[in-house]
């Protein structure tokens, strides 16, 4: 991506708490990710949703070695998004800086513990949605993730809608339906951002989820930066 599409996005999330990035994979690639779901081989562990009380659907967490083309955009789109991220805490008063490179983060994440690799594949089938949650995986947690829609809307499903709440302090949540076509991107906080108040920056929570898939079949690739315990 260029600088001029990197200040857009950092615009974006500044203001709206998300960004869409068209076209982020080809339909090609999206096909590879939906149809790699039925490679048990490529995943550490497989999640149904229902049976923890996290919605309804399923998905896989890759294994180490990641797919070579996964491992190369979660290290590309890692040092723009590191910079927002600093920025960021820069603004709420957070000590804590990310390193430029993913792989320094990464080995900051296994130094403590955190050795499980997050990046996974969700399937929805009709009636299967996602409840509001946080990835909050360790100690160690990257405050931006970026999920890719993998199927067609109207064609392989309806409904299935990306949807993100902030709750900013005394006030009701703020919901955000984030409409993505083929191979675009979302990317959007884990589970906090600064919001720019009267008095200077403060901090909101964020969640995000998707809601009732009425038809079809969905999958989405979501790339989180932080390992897993």
């Amino acid at each position: 991506m260029t600088g001029d599409q990197w200040q857009r996005i950092a615009a974006d999330l500044d203001e709206h708490g998300c960004a869409v990035v068209p076209g982020l994979l080809t339909a090609a690639e999206c096909a590879a990710y939906a149809a790699a779901y039925d490679s048990p081989q490529l995943y550490r562990s497989r999640v149904v949703m229902e049976r923890h009380g996290f919605g309804r659907g399923e998905y896989q967490y890759f294994a180490y070695p990641l797919p070579p083309a996964l491992a190369e955009l979660r290290a590309a789109l890692y040092p723009q998004l590191a910079a927002i991220a600093n920025r960021w805490y820069g603004a709420l008063g957070i000590d804590k800086r990310f390193p430029p490179q993913h792989a320094e983060f990464i080995a900051r994440c296994h130094a403590a513990g955190q050795l499980r690799p997050t990046p996974l594949v969700l399937r929805y089938r009709e009636g299967d949605y996602n409840c509001l949650h946080q990835d909050l995986y360790g100690e160690h947690v990257f405050p931006l993730q970026v999920a890719v829609l993998l199927s067609r809307p109207g064609d392989d499903f309806a409904g299935g809608e990306f949807v993100l709440t902030e709750q900013r302090p005394r006030m009701q949540s703020r919901a955000e339906v984030v409409p993505l076509a083929l191979g675009d991107a979302v990317i959007f906080p884990v589970s906090l951002r600064p919001v720019n108040g009267a008095r200077g920056p403060y901090r909101v929570n964020m969640r995000h989820g998707v809601s009732r898939l009425r038809a079809g079949l969905r999958h989405t690739l979501g790339i989180i930066f932080h390992d897993a315990l």
